[in-house]
């Protein structure tokens, strides 16, 4: 090579690096530009997807990720009209099915962090109640989040912080409380990591809560949730964390446990910001993720509380690995209800559902 080409090699790097950041500036642009044309665009329902009887944009639940069971949709409107028997007996016969009694407690607190005057007759009437004392516990986590509010850190203000830290510091002892009124239940545990995850406990507080409850509840899959989330970069942890974390939950799990889902939980959480290339889903080891979650499904009751959240995380990967039928078998299991990964995090949930289950339903047909 001369001199002469090796100094012009040399002068045309920046120029290529220039050229890549330009490429990719454009990329970005083109699809948020992509995205606000669609936004101005009045949503129809495909005659495809309507052939499979699959619901229109305004027909979706953006309030939760499956069905309700009856017994907890009554509970929760009795409870909201002011009469917490019938949520009384719901707790009761949940018994130690701890996944259930987990969904009933968060759907039940958070009736009552709007409003708990129906909480407040039943301590009243029985202050010792461990039923009782473990939904004041989480509804007070849940108020704690209501005042924060949904918004990053740099749009929620100071007030909002003192609100949410005041209210959270005051959980703490109501989680403690409950635990020690049922030492077998793990819920209260479960209320406690999310205490630990807005106040920015210390790793080893939440290595020391991680193995209370899960000498309680080994494969509880909404206290694995919350324990992701902890570890996950945005929170109390590192990319690495959360992803060795969801390892060896879906390896020490039992197939129908669903935890095959969380090394794609943690997956999702690190490459979310909308530009990654779809060549991403499609690794071997993405791939060998979702299969997994797939048999783990397949093996889950059909009854299990969590199983529409896994059917939706798997429509999702299914649709940007080009696995149509597939990923149409999983949007008719769930569809209705978009109050899920990955749609949660859109700001238009629903919107964005029927969006790439309308593409995945057009390209199977």
């Amino acid at each position: 090579m001369s001199v002469l080409a090796w100094i012009l090699g040399i002068l045309a790097i920046p120029t290529v690096a220039v050229l890549a950041w330009l490429g990719t500036v454009f990329v970005k642009e083109f699809r948020r530009s992509l995205r606000e044309e669609n936004a101005t665009v009045a949503y129809e329902l495909p005659a495809a997807s309507a052939a499979l009887g699959l619901l229109p944009q305004d027909q979706q639940n953006t309030k939760a990720a499956g069905p309700t069971p009856a017994v907890l949709t009554a509970a929760v409107a009795a409870a909201e009209a002011g009469d917490w028997k019938p949520a009384a007996a719901l707790l009761q016969d949940t018994g130690k099915d701890w996944e259930r009694r987990a969904v009933a407690v968060a759907r039940l607190a958070t009736a009552a962090a709007e409003d708990d005057t129906w909480l407040l007759a039943w301590e009243s009437e029985h202050p010792d109640s461990p039923d009782a004392a473990v939904l004041r516990a989480r509804s007070t986590v849940f108020l704690a989040w209501n005042i924060r509010g949904g918004k990053r850190a740099r749009y929620t203000t100071g007030e909002q912080f003192d609100g949410f830290h005041r209210t959270l510091e005051r959980s703490r002892e109501e989680n403690a409380r409950a635990a020690a009124l049922s030492p077998d239940d793990p819920i209260p545990y479960v209320g406690e990591i999310w205490t630990a995850l807005g106040l920015g406990l210390p790793h080893a507080h939440m290595d020391r809560l991680w193995d209370r409850l899960t000498a309680l509840a080994p494969h509880h899959y909404e206290a694995h949730f919350g324990a992701l989330q902890y570890w996950c970069a945005k929170w109390r942890g590192s990319h690495e964390q959360a992803r060795d974390f969801a390892a060896r939950a879906a390896a020490s799990a039992p197939l129908g446990s669903l935890l095959t889902a969380f090394p794609l939980i943690a997956w999702f959480e690190h490459y979310h910001d909308g530009d990654t290339p779809q060549d991403a889903f499609r690794t071997t080891e993405v791939t060998a993720l979702v299969d997994a979650a797939l048999s783990d499904a397949a093996a889950a009751p059909a009854d299990h509380p969590r199983l529409p959240e896994v059917r939706h995380l798997l429509a999702y990967f299914l649709t940007m690995q080009d696995r149509d039928e597939a990923s149409v078998e999983q949007f008719r299991l769930v569809d209705g209800y978009v109050d899920a990964l990955p749609w949660r995090y859109d700001p238009d949930p629903a919107k964005e559902y029927c969006r790439l289950r309308d593409i995945t339903v057009a390209n199977a047909a």
